[in-house]
């Protein structure tokens, strides 16, 4: 289905992409009609002989692509992985662009999503108080401050479906060895929610990566955040479809997204108070996150388990 009659898309946009050719179909099946100006496609470079094939199909159809007026692609020789993959896509991206729409091949949004970011991007470009923008929501609208607003403030930054600046980016560091030593104690009671399970998990995150436990990008990127004090701008209505819970997936092989139904984003939208929406942050740790104590033995029962396996 082509969206002809959406608005042109005027901000860069940046796709992430593996071996899933079927999901960036969907993906840009959707994309084709919106007019889009600026495309960049990264594309990571397969794992194994079984891969080929599938990474062959994605790069085929990036390459066929002529609905837009500037492509611009980055195909990796070599896989570097979910963590490297990802933060050199990201960084390749923003030594081109000032500010962006990031979109994993996963991610389907509506086409409203675009004018979302599109004027959050210009309305906080300058503001150092705003790290990114979100347009993936979880958080049902009983548990929101002000479910009437367009969006509110969160200390994550939901990455299913978002939007940045390079100066947001600069900060991202992928090795966080050092966590503990530039992340203040206080700095991080207040981003974790003023919890004592809430710090437990994002401190266990942290420290899972540090131990080579886990490898991810976006926990790093959060806790850049953490580390400046800055919030994402997060829409109060679902404007994404995550369509990749599936044994293909590198980390969301089972169980749901979480989204909510996708609406439509209203924009325009009227500035809301820079300032965390804590009683959606209390409903995302205990539902989402599950960074409540019983959630925190588990999630040590499971770290212990992946260093016995030498992980």
């Amino acid at each position: 289905m082509m969206y002809v009659d959406a608005k042109i898309v005027t901000k860069p946009v940046l796709v992430i992409a593996f071996n899933r050719p079927d999901h960036l179909r969907v993906l840009l099946n959707r994309l084709e009609g919106l007019g889009i100006s600026d495309l960049y496609v990264a594309v990571d470079g397969p794992r194994h002989v079984a891969d080929e094939s599938l990474v062959g199909q994605v790069r085929s159809m990036v390459e066929e692509i002529d609905w837009v007026e500037n492509l611009y692609t980055n195909f990796q020789d070599t896989n570097l992985g979910c963590g490297r993959g990802v933060t050199a896509a990201i960084s390749w991206f923003f030594d081109e662009v000032s500010e962006g729409i990031i979109l994993e091949d996963d991610i389907v949004p509506d086409p409203s999503f675009f004018d979302f970011c599109s004027e959050l991007l210009d309305r906080y470009m300058d503001d150092e108080r705003v790290f990114a923008i979100s347009g993936g929501n979880i958080v049902p609208s009983d548990y929101l401050e002000d479910p009437d607003a367009s969006y509110r403030f969160a200390q994550i930054t939901h990455v299913w479906g978002w939007a940045t600046w390079r100066r947001s980016w600069d900060q991202h560091r992928l090795q966080i060895d050092d966590w503990y030593r530039t992340l203040p104690v206080g700095r991080l009671w207040e981003s974790s929610g003023r919890s004592i399970p809430g710090l437990l998990f994002w401190a266990g995150n942290f420290e899972a990566i540090r131990r080579g436990l886990v490898d991810t990008w976006d926990w790093p990127m959060n806790l850049a955040a953490m580390k400046s004090g800055q919030l994402t701008a997060t829409s109060n209505v679902n404007l994404v479809q995550n369509i990749g819970f599936d044994a293909q997936a590198t980390h969301t092989t089972e169980g749901d997204s979480g989204l909510l139904p996708v609406e439509a984003a209203r924009v325009p939208s009227r500035p809301v108070p820079v300032r965390k929406d804590r009683k959606a942050e209390r409903w995302t740790r205990r539902n989402h996150w599950n960074a409540t104590y019983l959630g925190t033995l588990d999630r040590l029962r499971k770290l212990v388990a992946l260093k016995g396996e030498g992980r």
